[in-house]
């Protein structure tokens, strides 16, 4: 069987019913290779009036990785970034030792109603950049370099398969493909990296002889090669990479392979001790009222 096993994911409402569909961490698959975290939100109706807007919030030990098929979103952070996201790119934000940043609905588009569709992710930093200085990256959608496999159109995003590499400069062993299918279509897909997971975003895939239903996720088996197969067409992501290099505790919004880092992160947050996000300092996230015990570590 080539497919370890599937994830069916759950739905998370993350302020004002703004809705996205959370894959990872899951009970029985708390990563793959060094993804800890998987939300996908939309396709979305985004209405004037409507806020759905992430106010100021924090991050240690973790990278976001946000990618958008549809809308547009502004990233703005505690380093002064001010960054229109929009379809195709790929926006890399390193929180290392800490950083604060929002996402809101860019002023242009204040008023007028549109779609709202993506994915963000985290990936867990490697023990020698838990505490690295913040820093955020933008690529953008046509320096992603693309290459055909099968009758498969594949976009590297992150890492490095196929003969092409991307730009993303991410600090561990990284996978991340946007792979699109025409009806009938099929590709062989290797072992790229020592952990693969597949997201089906649009339509159904077959997994060698396995049915993956739309918006589940198949964890592969190790060192296995398969066949993609999508009887009506399909487009899905491939994230993967190296397994982590240690047990991370996982909190809120931080990520690290101690527990009392966490503790102190919780403590300078309501503190306001890990700064602000420059013209949008009039609200911000709050530490949840939750006690902060992290639960053991996801390895």
């Amino acid at each position: 069987m080539t497919i370890a096993q599937q994830l069916t994911g759950h739905e998370k409402d993350l302020g004002g019913g703004f809705l996205v569909r959370r894959l990872l961490p899951d009970a029985r698959q708390r990563s793959v290779g060094p993804f800890i975290f998987f939300d996908h939100f939309g396709p979305a109706q985004e209405l004037p009036g409507v806020n759905h807007d992430v106010r100021p919030h924090p991050h240690i030990g973790l990278a976001t990785v946000t990618y958008l098929f549809e809308g547009a979103m502004m990233h703005r952070d505690s380093l002064g970034t001010a960054q229109l996201i929009e379809p195709g790119a790929i926006n890399w934000m390193t929180s290392g030792r800490g950083i604060v940043h929002s996402e809101r609905r860019p002023d242009h588009l204040r008023d007028v109603a549109f779609v709202n569709h993506g994915l963000q992710l985290w990936t867990a930093l490697p023990l020698a950049h838990e505490e690295t200085e913040p820093s955020f990256s933008h690529t953008p959608a046509q320096a992603i370099p693309e290459c055909s496999v099968g009758d498969a159109r594949v976009r590297v995003l992150v890492g490095e398969a196929f003969g092409v590499r991307s730009p993303v400069p991410a600090l561990s062993r990284t996978l991340y493909l946007d792979v699109r299918l025409p009806a009938g279509g099929r590709m062989d897909l290797p072992a790229l990296e020592a952990q693969q997971a597949i997201y089906a975003l649009e339509g159904e895939l077959q997994v060698d002889d396995a049915p993956l239903a739309l918006r589940r996720m198949a964890v592969l088996e190790p060192g296995g090669a398969v066949t993609l197969f999508a009887p009506a067409g399909a487009r899905l992501v491939l994230v993967g990479g190296d397994a982590l290099d240690a047990p991370r505790h996982m909190w809120w919004n931080f990520v690290s392979s101690r527990k009392e880092r966490i503790l102190q992160a919780g403590e300078d947050w309501k503190a306001m001790r890990m700064g602000t996000v420059p013209g949008d300092e009039a609200e911000f996230i709050p530490l949840p009222p939750t006690p902060m015990t992290p639960p053991e570590p996801r390895s």
